[in-house]
């Protein structure tokens, strides 16, 4: 495919994926190691009726009120799983589960009521998302990079999910040392004035700023795929969290590469005639280098935390 092909048609769906996968994977890491990896699926859930609910308020799809709307659900599915695990004695993995199947049921019946027609918003599009269609009209090769004509219409998901990212790294960064204390050791971490409860709800309200943006351009299939597979996969072949962080931002974009590319072009080298859901591909090959991951990394075998 050359550059006048390429550059509008596949450039930014491909990095929208990129960095959406990306922005999930790096706080999953937290989530994963806490044993809340199931938080990052019924994040990736629970943001749905708060989009709908924020649109049904507004009427636009906006990017602030959307993420106003994910961070208000986000918070009352986390109150709604401490208080069902708390008031009812329930196993913590039963009460996200519990928590998160009711508030995305809760979301698409919302869907399905309101008039959501004159925009891409219903429930093909919570799951999968609009990925490929997010082409760039105004591109015509690779000298719009530098073109700010070309470059302001870029699609404003890109924005967003770039917005995100960079809300994520900064987070992570600021709070590196309170996080992974409190990640290991939450007994010590509160002796030594860490305030672990609102760490963990700040960490919770991050990864909802990464689904949020995620979720408009690739659906909520990718964000729950990114919250879990390439940490998970990352935990399988290092020791030491720095690595892990590093290793499962490899597998992310390499999910979303290959996904992508698999989409458009697999079942074509397979004789078929169409093409598949970009985002259920992205997913898929998360899923098979974790299965990989599993069978032959390094550190498949052991058991325990990994070194600071």
């Amino acid at each position: 495919m050359s550059g006048e092909e390429f550059v509008p048609l596949s450039l930014t769906p491909m990095l929208i994926g990129v960095l959406a996968a990306v922005a999930c994977a790096l706080p999953g890491n937290f989530l994963v190691l806490r044993k809340q990896a199931l938080i990052g699926d019924a994040i990736s859930h629970v943001v749905l009726p708060g989009i709908v609910v924020a649109f049904l308020i507004t009427g636009v799809v906006a990017a602030a009120p959307m993420m106003l709307g994910a961070a208000g659900a986000a918070l009352v599915s986390v109150v709604m799983i401490e208080a069902i695990r708390r008031l009812g004695n329930i196993e913590p993995g039963a009460a996200m589960g519990l928590t998160f199947t009711t508030l995305f049921a809760a979301g698409v019946l919302l869907l399905e009521q309101s008039d959501t027609s004159s925009v891409h918003l219903d429930v093909e599009h919570a799951l999968y998302g609009n990925l490929e269609s997010l082409i760039w009209l105004d591109a015509v090769g690779w000298s719009s990079l530098l073109d700010p004509l070309a470059l302001a219409g870029l699609p404003p998901e890109l924005g967003r999910v770039v917005i995100a990212l960079i809300g994520v790294i900064g987070f992570l960064s600021l709070f590196w040392r309170p996080l992974v204390v409190s990640t290991f050791d939450e007994s010590f971490a509160q002796a030594v004035g860490i305030a672990t409860n609102r760490l963990g709800v700040a960490l919770v309200m991050v990864a909802a700023l990464a689904a949020v943006a995620a979720f408009d351009a690739v659906g909520s299939i990718i964000v729950i795929a990114m919250f879990i597979c390439p940490p998970a996969a990352a935990r399988l072949m290092t020791n030491r969290l720095e690595h892990q962080v590093a290793w499962s931002v490899v597998f992310a974009v390499l999910s979303a590469v290959l996904g992508y590319v698999f989409a458009g072009y697999g079942p074509l080298w397979l004789g078929f005639d169409n093409a598949v859901s970009a985002a259920g591909m992205i997913a898929t090959v998360s899923g098979l280098i974790l299965a990989l991951a599993a069978c032959f990394a390094p550190h498949r075998h052991r058991s325990g935390a990994p070194a600071v």
